[in-house]
């Protein structure tokens, strides 16, 4: 089903996805990568959720496996991903929510502490 609607906030783990695709297409053992750098090493993705994830996100048409194909040495293909135009917005509104909720919980913390 297509989020062309805002309808709720993606999981943590669609959310670290989604991110972490919007510079450009990645294949899966390079999401786990680039997720856990973008998380400081906090959101370590295993290959079950990754996988699961990106199912759900492709049957969202929230991301699309790319056309192209890099053949490894050993012969074996590596599925590249990338996300569709509503994933993009999606990727978008999901950075605002989390930007918006950092800026509402530092307005509310007691005076003289940081975050």
């Amino acid at each position: 089903m297509a989020r062309e609607g805002r309808l709720k906030p993606l999981p943590v783990a669609a959310v670290h996805i989604v991110l972490a695709l919007m510079p450009g297409e990645l294949h899966g053992y390079a999401l786990m990568r680039r997720v856990a750098e973008l998380s400081d090493g906090a959101v370590r993705l295993g290959p079950g959720t990754l996988y699961g994830t990106i199912n759900r996100l492709v049957a969202d048409g929230l991301i699309e496996e790319t056309t192209d194909r890099v053949m490894r040495g050993d012969g074996e293909r590596r599925r590249y991903y990338q996300l569709t135009g509503n994933g993009h917005a999606v990727a978008l509104d999901e950075l605002a929510r989390l930007q918006a909720l950092v800026r509402r919980v530092r307005t509310r913390l007691p005076k003289g502490a940081t975050a």
